[in-house]
Formats: structure tokens, sequence, C-alpha cells
């Protein structure tokens, strides 16, 4: 009887020594992929000190040009927007500066998870402009980053003369995903997510990078050069997979917390979004968005998906260049009417 026991026990352990073995594999290999992509995508831009850590940026155009900072969406780094519409806007003479999100590309994830609310994101943005001593600025934020802008502008005023929110995602919305199947649900807890980011999620998150990037350009077909020019890879690294997840988890709380002073902002604010975009709908984004801000400008862009800073590069520029004028126009009146 002691012997069959023992056998039931020793087979009861088998999964979890199975799944032990697993997770030892994939922190191995998380390490590895942490090592190579650093080794292949090193800082390509000055850091900013802020208290409790650095951010990092990529900076290009002449430093007497009038100041734009790019904010980019999840999954990203400040390569993403520099190299979509950053390099065009500083051959205009713009100031471009880009940043890695805390927790994103080379920056700190100051304050951990709670780094997670767009608020907080938008104080050490704002803390870092004002060591640069930059701003106002039009301030240009894709996807994610359009809450992360609308904070900036809300909180710190002085440090925004303008908005330009691509694809923005900014109106509430649901706040469970009823059609995550019960594995992403468990996945997705706190604890979890933070063992799976340190072990089988890089590798797993490598192998499917490039059908991201295939769906986020949808209904364009995905630029073949843009792995290399956005250095996606910084995204499979442990803490920007845990602090994506945090960012993309906390972004509804925040949104519903934030979305009702809107109507206070009183700058030069554009809105676009491609009418094809499947990630962010424009409908339920862009649209009631730009109905919420006074005087704000929506430009639909037909046909044009999610990634319309490649995709649409041009346009944008352009529009972003059109809205810097209405800046200059409108004078130094205050951001937020108080």
């Amino acid at each position: 009887m002691t012997r069959v026991i023992a056998v039931l026990l020793t087979l009861l352990a088998l999964p979890f020594a199975l799944a032990g073995l697993v997770l030892a594999i994939g922190a191995l290999a998380a390490l590895v992929i942490t090592l190579r992509v650093g080794a292949a995508n090193p800082p390509a831009g000055p850091f900013v000190t802020i208290t409790g850590g650095r951010l990092a940026t990529l900076q290009d155009g002449p430093a007497n040009g009038p100041p734009v900072v790019l904010l980019h969406g999840a999954s990203a780094n400040a390569s993403d927007p520099m190299e979509g519409i950053g390099r065009r806007l500083a051959a205009q003479g713009f100031r471009v500066i880009a940043f890695d999100r805390p927790g994103f590309g080379w920056s700190d994830r100051i304050a951990g998870g709670d780094a997670a609310a767009p608020s907080v994101q938008a104080g050490m943005i704002a803390e870092a402009l004002n060591r640069m001593g930059v701003g106002p600025a039009v301030v240009f934020g894709h996807s994610w980053a359009g809450a992360l802008a609308l904070a900036l502008a809300l909180d710190h005023p002085e440090r925004v003369s303008a908005l330009a929110l691509a694809a923005p995602v900014a109106m509430p919305m649901p706040d469970r995903m009823p059609d995550l199947p019960w594995y992403w649900r468990f996945a997705i807890k706190p604890p979890v997510a933070w063992v799976l980011s340190r072990t089988i999620g890089p590798p797993i998150a490598r192998r499917f990078l490039p059908e991201a990037a295939r769906r986020v350009f949808k209904p364009q077909p995905a630029q073949a050069d843009y792995p290399d020019l956005a250095r996606s890879d910084l995204v499979l690294r442990p803490e920007t997979l845990l602090a994506n997840v945090q960012d993309l988890l906390g972004l509804s709380r925040a949104l519903a917390a934030q979305s009702p002073r809107y109507g206070r902002i009183h700058i030069p604010t554009l809105v676009i979004s491609g009418e094809a975009d499947p990630i962010v709908r424009a409908d339920a984004q862009a649209v009631p968005l730009a109905r919420a801000i006074p005087g704000a400008r929506l430009v639909l862009l037909p046909g044009i998906g999610h990634m319309l800073q490649y995709v649409a590069a041009e346009r944008v520029t352009e529009e972003i260049i059109r809205l810097a004028a209405a800046t200059n126009a409108a004078g130094s009146e205050p951001a937020v009417a108080h």
C-alpha cells in the first residue's frame, strides 16, 4: 500500500516538476533575449534625470526650433513616432523630443505599477520637460499615449501649447474584456504576469511579434523595415512586458476619471484617426473625443488604419505643422480653463 501511495504522489508531482522545468528554461531564454535585445538596441539619445530615476529620449532638429514632444503608444518606444514623423518634423525646423514612456525603451519604470496611470506618467514627462527647459510644446500622442497627452495638458498646462492626438485612446471603455479566453484572464493577474514576464513571456512574445506588427498595420500591409526602424524588439524585455500589461489593464479606470475634464481644454487640438482603424475605432474614440474638446479639429483619413504615423506620415506631418501655426496665432492663452 505504501508503495502505491508513493507512486501516486510521484505521478501527481510530475506536472509541477514539468511546469518548473518549463519556467526554468523560459527564464534562461528570457535572459538571453534581454541581453541580445539590449546589445542590438542601445540607448540612442540623452537621458533626463527626474525624481526616482531617468527617462530616455530621442532628439532631432535645431535646439532653438519650436518644440514638439512625441509620445508613443503600447508595445512601443520613442523610435516609433520619431522614425514615423519625428525626422520629417525636424527637417521642417522643429525641435523634436521623443520620450520612452516609463518602463519602455530605456526609461526606468519609476513608481512601478502605479506608473500605469497616464496622470502619473504625465507628471514624469512634465518634470523632464521642466528640467530640459522645454515648454509649452506641441504634444503628439499616439494610441495609448493619447490619454497621456491629454493628462499632460490637464495637469501640467504650462508644458503644452497644442495637442495632436493620433488614433487616440481617450474615452471611457468597458472595464471588462469578455472576449478573453480563461487562460488570458489567469495570465494577466498581477503575480502571474510578473512570473510570466520573466520566464516564458519573452520567447512567446518574440514568436508573435511579426504577427502583431501585421495586425496593427491593417488594412495596410506592414512596413517591411518597421521592426528595425521602431526597434520593436525592445518590448520583449521582461520589465517592459510587465509595464505594457499594467498600462493596458489600468487604462480603463484612468479614462473614466479624466474624461469628464476634457471640456476644460482650451488650446488648439487636432484629433486625427484612420477611418479603417481596427485597433482603436474612430467612431468610439476620435469622434466623441473631438466633440468633448472645445474647438478641436477632427481629421478622419479614409482607408487608413492604426499606424497612420507611418502609412500617412506626410499627411500627419502636414497637420502638425498646421497645428503649430494655429498655436502661434492663438498666442499665450491658458491651456486649461479653471
